[in-house]
């Protein structure tokens, strides 16, 4: 009998997909994913060829997670052009705060859902857990789709710091706030984990390793040294993790010089109508074509110069393959689809892992990282014409994508899922 995988990723796109690559490939090997999701994801993946299984509304204004977190983002704005420290008590404590909050409201559904499936393994890709899915009788899988800085370790930067390894009073400063700005909503979730079975968790920490397995995106080329290795009985780096997707044609535009850029700053990035139309009007005057993801803000753009192409959503690996430059927000995902193509990545952070990833992309050499709103056209032209000029880290990238590809991190992910639940693959 097929083994049936559920699959939990949070409410955002960049874990949906990092788990439809994962789910792609269990798939091929005769397995049964199905996604556990909020109703704002609904078809999704289905789109994909995958089964749904919803978890009911639970806010009293009957929107969806996705619409939630989307009006938090927007409430939120103006926090993001503020240091990765400024954002900790402006932005990260309120998001923990809503964090607690809908994964003890999703937690009963959640239960009722894994009880209907009765799966053969879990797989968590979130920040925060879930006591429903210790208590599925099954093995359970963490994906760590965010940074690796998610796992704490002595000589890994702080998460969400945005620090460079070494930096001990950037350190010891960041995690003094960090652990005052979520006390109250970790205090709240250690009640919450009390009452369903679970042991509480240290400061600052909302999530556990799984004694089963847990999956690393980080790419070997922007890997950390740690000073505390993980158990590699139960720990996994996947080198990156790549869904298949629909192949895309590159329109032809009416100004069709130069090579192509595309720019997307995710689901909930794409709200800043503000910004990207400030960086429309710097690319039109740049030798280049540029694809630009404005999710849901297509009508806020009205002079759109003739070197750029505006859509709701692409299929974003099909995209950065084609591409000569990736500009984006740091989400893992983002990165790994850079970095798997040989793409190199201007990353303009705006809040949580992006700040960690785009450090790491300007320490190894594979990007360049800017703010997200301080700087001048002059000087978004310069990154992007520096970076699309600079051979030297082509071949570094050009070296990562070869051993990404080599070995797909997807592909390894399937195999270490099939053999915790005791398959042979």
């Amino acid at each position: 009998m097929s083994p049936v995988i559920a699959f939990f990723p949070e409410a955002s796109f960049g874990a949906a997909l990092n788990c439809v690559a994962i789910a792609q490939a269990l798939m091929r090997r005769g397995a049964v994913p199905v996604f556990i999701c909020h109703a704002g994801f609904a078809g999704v993946f289905a789109e994909y060829g995958f089964k749904e299984v919803h978890l009911p509304l639970t806010r009293g204004d009957a929107r969806s997670s996705a619409d939630y977190w989307q009006d938090f983002i927007n409430r939120h704005l103006p926090h993001f052009a503020l240091t990765p420290l400024q954002q900790v008590p402006t932005y990260v404590g309120p998001t923990w705060q809503a964090i607690v909050d809908t994964a003890i409201a999703a937690e009963a559904g959640l239960a009722e859902a894994l009880a209907q499936i009765r799966p053969s393994a879990v797989v968590l890709d979130n920040v925060i857990m879930f006591p429903a899915v210790a208590q599925a009788g099954c093995p359970w899988v963490r994906v760590i789709s965010c940074a690796e800085t998610e796992l704490p370790d002595p000589v890994v930067p702080p998460y969400l710091s945005g620090l460079a390894p070494g930096d001990m009073a950037g350190r010891a400063a960041f995690e003094t706030a960090y652990i005052a700005a979520t006390a109250a909503a970790h205090a709240r979730y250690n009640d919450f984990r009390r009452l369903r079975g679970l042991r509480a968790l240290p400061a600052g920490q909302f999530l556990e390793l799984s004694p089963d397995l847990n999956l690393l995106l980080s790419p070997d080329a922007v890997r950390y040294d740690r000073a505390l290795p993980l158990d590699p009985a139960t720990t996994l780096y996947l080198n990156g993790c790549v869904r298949a997707e629909a192949a895309y044609a590159v329109p032809v535009l009416p100004d069709n010089r130069g090579p192509l850029v595309y720019v997307s700053f995710g689901s909930l990035g794409s709200i800043d109508t503000g910004l990207i139309d400030r960086m429309i009007r710097v690319f039109g005057t740049i030798a280049a074509r540029f694809i630009v993801n404005v999710g849901g803000g297509l009508d806020a753009y009205h002079q759109v110069p003739d070197n750029v192409f505006l859509g709701a959503w692409f299929p974003q690996p099909s995209v950065v393959a084609q591409s000569d430059l990736f500009i984006h927000h740091g989400g893992n995902n983002s990165l790994c689809e850079a970095l798997y193509f040989g793409v190199p990545s201007l990353v303009m952070p705006y809040c949580w892992d992006g700040h960690d990833n785009a450090m790491r992309a300007e320490m190894q050499g594979l990007g360049l990282r800017l703010h997200r709103s301080d700087w001048s056209g002059l000087g978004l032209r310069a990154a992007i014409e520096g970076l699309l000029a600079d051979t030297a880290m082509r071949r570094r990238l050009a070296e990562a994508a070869r051993q990404m590809q080599d070995q797909p991190g997807n592909e390894a992910a399937a195999v270490a899922i099939l053999a915790a639940i005791g398959q042979r693959t």
